[in-house]
């Protein structure tokens, strides 16, 4: 039997996502899962990870974030204890576009994913306990309008999107360790640095930092016993940092609600 813990990472053939996912299991504590949408990309990344870091602990599965249904059918195939959850897939289409359901792409992955992942793993987090969750998000964050999250009255821009759902990733991290800190869940959200990535590419910026120092405060926050009982806080560089979204607990409510009825 396989003692190492179970982690999940989103968004894991990225560039900061990969780092993340192969630090975790370099660690030699942890047996990753990588959740991912393209198989062609998963079977690349889980042999490079396998190459070099000497360890099978790793595979993916296929699963669309911006669709809830698939979220719910990968949590019922994953009926085991889940020590960390890493939240880290991201969206950033030029063009407005929306799911089979009608919702807009960068809204239901960058937002309602990290929201569904939560919420459908939770059983699992619960058995894992102690077990972590780590949201991230960015540093680049606002503009966040709770009258209009999918751009249907306002012109659609991919940046303002990304900064919008950055800012609702920090919200949705006080909610959730509110009502998952008596589970001994914590919930965590953190700027990883400034990659040079597709994403980062995709809204017109470059990045100074290499994946793996991407990586380094999401693995940080997913496995350093220095913050074993630390939840709902917000970190750059190790440290935490002072969010003024969060501190709005209305407006962190409200928005919690509204994720709910999707």
């Amino acid at each position: 039997m396989n003692r190492r813990k179970l982690a999940l990472v989103t968004g894991a053939t990225g560039a900061i996502g990969k780092a993340i996912a192969r630090q975790l299991v370099a660690t030699g504590d942890f047996r990753v899962i990588m959740v991912v949408k393209d198989e062609e990309k998963a079977l690349k990344v889980m042999e490079e990870i396998r190459r070099q870091t000497g360890s099978d602990d790793i595979r993916y599965v296929i699963t669309d974030l911006s669709r809830k249904v698939e979220i719910l059918e990968l949590a019922s195939r994953i009926q085991e204890p889940v020590h960390v959850l890493v939240n880290n897939a991201a969206a950033t289409p030029r063009k407005r576009t929306e799911t089979p359901e009608g919702i807009e792409v960068q809204f239901a992955t960058n937002v309602l994913g990290y929201y569904w992942m939560i919420e459908a793993f939770t059983p699992q987090l619960k058995s894992g306990a102690p077990s972590r969750v780590v949201n991230v998000a960015s540093y680049w964050a606002g503009g966040l309008d709770m009258t209009d999250l999918e751009f249907k009255r306002r012109q659609y821009d991919n940046d303002e999107a990304y900064r919008q759902s950055k800012q609702a990733n920090r919200m949705l991290t006080v909610a959730f360790a509110g009502r998952l800190n008596s589970f001994n869940i914590s919930v965590n959200v953190c700027h990883p640095g400034d990659v040079n990535s597709a994403l980062s590419n995709s809204m017109g910026f470059g990045g100074h930092e290499t994946p793996d120092q991407g990586a380094d405060t999401p693995v940080w926050l997913a496995t350093s016993p220095d913050i074993e009982r630390v939840s709902g806080q917000y970190f750059e560089r190790h440290r935490p940092q002072s969010c003024s979204f969060s501190r709005n607990l209305r407006d962190v409510e409200r928005l919690f609600e509204i994720c709910r009825a999707y």
